[in-house]
């Protein structure tokens, strides 16, 4: 069986699903991912918060005596950081943003040394150093989008919320005692430190973006969602995932109609092309060739993009296409859109920011193959079914 291999980003991924899933186990989180707990292991050693593996034990060359000191050490240093943390307890009631350990180490720089402040609550010294010199710079700023943020709620209170950051911008620049014209974008950020939001229909994002010229591959598939054998034909789709700011996240997949594995995923702030290559080359990586391989999507430009055509020549995988306009072409990849974003969001309508969306999506991908049972499996999760079609081929045998 071909080598799996993965790509860095998916090694970080799989460090910060583990450091930031409590109770969880090293084996548990391994067996998520489909991974070896060894493997993990030297992810965690190579790309995690710590740099070190759990159950390492001091060199033999120590003294005891030397084991002493250390531990003396260790403990003066665990009391200090108790006592700054302890100090810092006030200021985190406000929530734990990065000015607010700013502003705490800069109250408290005479008793502790800054150095070891930025060590305890976890931030760059140089950063800390940059924001007290922009100082003076910030709060000019501040009292600016102060009076701008008096004339934006003046405007929105006037047109009755119905007014967005443009037509606000618009208002504010045909102000005959406006001076210096405003940009909109800096009306919809004092806007959302406002908490205002313009009226507006619920939004629709299109993930399909056709070119006015582009080639057209036949549909090899057409609507049969099966395959004989794993590694054969594979069906790909973006989706958005909302974020409560109003931003957008975007996942691009690759899946398996045999046993309909997630081979490959990416998940980023846009659409370029370089997001649907990358799960291609991450299913790649996983089956270690396509070579043959069929894969289906439908006519977003994305996909019939010069650089992603070139991507599948290169691996040896023939494009196939869907209708335009038609999603029931490809509903083996929206039923998966679905899925996730049913199961991750719940209740929910958006997710509460980037960071989150993609520590989320991320788990529940990884666990979507091993872990999660699908009824086209006959209620186990893909990763079993593929070996259980495995073992029934080599016993035939």
């Amino acid at each position: 069986m071909p080598t799996k291999t993965y790509s860095e980003e998916f090694k970080r991924d799989a460090v910060a699903l583990y450091e930031n899933s409590d109770g969880a186990s090293l084996q548990q989180i391994a067996n998520d991912l489909g991974i070896n707990r060894v493997t993990l292991k030297n992810w965690i050693i190579k790309y995690g918060s710590n740099h070190n593996a759990q159950g390492s034990t001091p060199s033999a060359a120590v003294t005891e005596a030397e084991q002493i000191r250390q531990l003396k050490k260790e403990v003066a240093l665990l009391r200090e950081e108790r006592d700054i943390l302890r100090k810092a307890a006030k200021y985190f009631a406000e929530g734990d943003k990065l000015v607010i350990r700013f502003r705490f180490v800069d109250d408290v720089r005479k008793t502790y040394p800054v150095k070891r402040l930025c060590e305890v609550l976890k931030i760059n010294r140089s950063s800390y150093y940059k924001w007290k010199k922009t100082a003076p710079t910030r709060n000019n700023r501040l009292l600016s989008d102060s009076m701008l943020g008096a004339k934006i709620k003046s405007i929105f209170t006037k047109e009755r919320g119905c007014y967005g950051a443009k037509r606000i911008t618009a208002e504010l620049n045909d102000d005959p005692g406006t001076t210096t014209p405003v940009n909109h974008k800096r009306v919809a950020r004092v806007m959302s430190s406002m908490k205002l939001v313009g009226f507006t229909k619920k939004r629709k994002v299109i993930t399909t973006i056709p070119t006015a010229v582009k080639p057209v591959f036949p549909d090899l598939v057409k609507r049969h969602f099966n395959a004989l054998a794993a590694n054969e034909v594979y069906v790909g789709d973006i989706t958005y995932l909302p974020i409560a700011d109003g931003s957008n996240m975007y996942l691009t997949t690759v899946i398996d109609c045999y046993s309909r594995r997630l081979v490959g995923f990416a998940i980023a702030d846009h659409m370029r092309t370089s997001l649907v290559q990358d799960a291609l080359l991450m299913a790649k990586g996983q089956r270690g060739s396509l070579k043959g391989a069929v894969f289906h999507s439908d006519h977003g430009s994305v996909y019939t993009s010069q650089a992603f055509q070139d991507t599948c020549k290169k691996l040896g995988v023939r494009q196939s296409m869907d209708a335009v306009g038609t999603s029931a072409d490809n509903s083996l990849a929206e039923s998966f859109n679905a899925a996730l974003k049913r199961e991750v969001l719940q209740d929910s309508k958006t997710f509460a920011s980037q960071l989150v969306c993609r520590r989320e999506v991320f788990r529940w991908c990884a666990r979507y193959n091993t872990n999660r049972r699908h009824s086209w499996c006959g209620y186990v999760a893909p990763a079993v079914f593929e070996a259980q079609g495995s073992a029934i081929l080599k016993s035939a045998s």
